[in-house]
């Protein structure tokens, strides 16, 4: 097992984490990550994690969806809240220009921001989501991170991230091409499951941010999902 789990993370480029790419190309390569996002186990991770708190919800709840790309993953916790009787509203925040002008989102409001300061007050929102958002930060700028949304969040917090492993990535690399994904989409695909965690790595990082050591989960998918309830 441990020759098949990087040592370390590997930092690599992800060519959609210009903020210059091509805007046709950020928009093709998001209609592939909202497709991979349900073939390779995302969106499962991250409504896995979400249900028990929607579940323990009553009335009304707002969600917040930092990094929401096309908001496909709110768009799937409203139906879960739905048929839990819970009115949920849903806000995606996203830096990039181009997807926060786009007409196609999951989401009621979207808005532009900064992941690493949030454009929210403090405990503003019910229950703050970051699905595959962390990898993308170094370790000083994830707990800078999971801090803000620590911040924002009034009742939940939930992460739902990438598990490093080899036989992912190589997963990912040969499902792209039965799947037909762009080029950008494959190349950042492999290097987001390389900047990945193991279990004990994201419980860190919380624990940095927080105070809070969480409880991590294994999800299908290579996958890894945690949530806490903010102090």
């Amino acid at each position: 097992m441990t020759g098949l789990l990087s040592q370390t993370r590997r930092r690599g480029v992800e060519i959609l984490d210009d903020p210059d790419v091509d805007p046709a190309v950020m928009k093709r390569a998001m209609r592939d990550v909202e497709r991979a996002n349900i073939v390779f186990g995302g969106r499962r991770a991250a409504i896995a994690e979400l249900t028990p708190a929607l579940s323990n919800t009553r009335g009304s709840a707002l969600l917040l969806d930092v990094g929401t790309g096309r908001g496909d993953i709110p768009a799937a916790a409203k139906r879960v809240a739905q048929s839990n009787g819970l009115k949920l509203r849903t806000i995606g925040l996203d830096l990039s220009a181009p997807l926060v002008s786009s007409q196609c989102h999951g989401t009621d409001w979207v808005i532009r921001g900064n992941a690493l300061s949030l454009p929210l007050r403090d405990s503003s929102v019910d229950i703050v989501l970051a699905s595959q958002i962390l990898h993308h930060f170094p370790e000083d700028d994830a707990v800078a991170f999971v801090r803000e949304l620590n911040r924002v969040a009034r009742s939940r917090v939930v992460i739902s991230d990438l598990r490093r492993s080899l036989i992912a990535a190589g997963g990912f690399w040969l499902g792209s091409f039965a799947l037909r994904f762009h080029p950008v989409t494959r190349h950042d695909g492999v290097v987001s499951v390389m900047r990945g965690f193991t279990p004990s790595e994201l419980a860190s990082i919380v624990e940095r941010a927080t105070g809070q050591r969480p409880i991590v989960t294994r999800r299908l998918g290579f996958r890894l999902t945690t949530s806490w309830t903010p102090r």
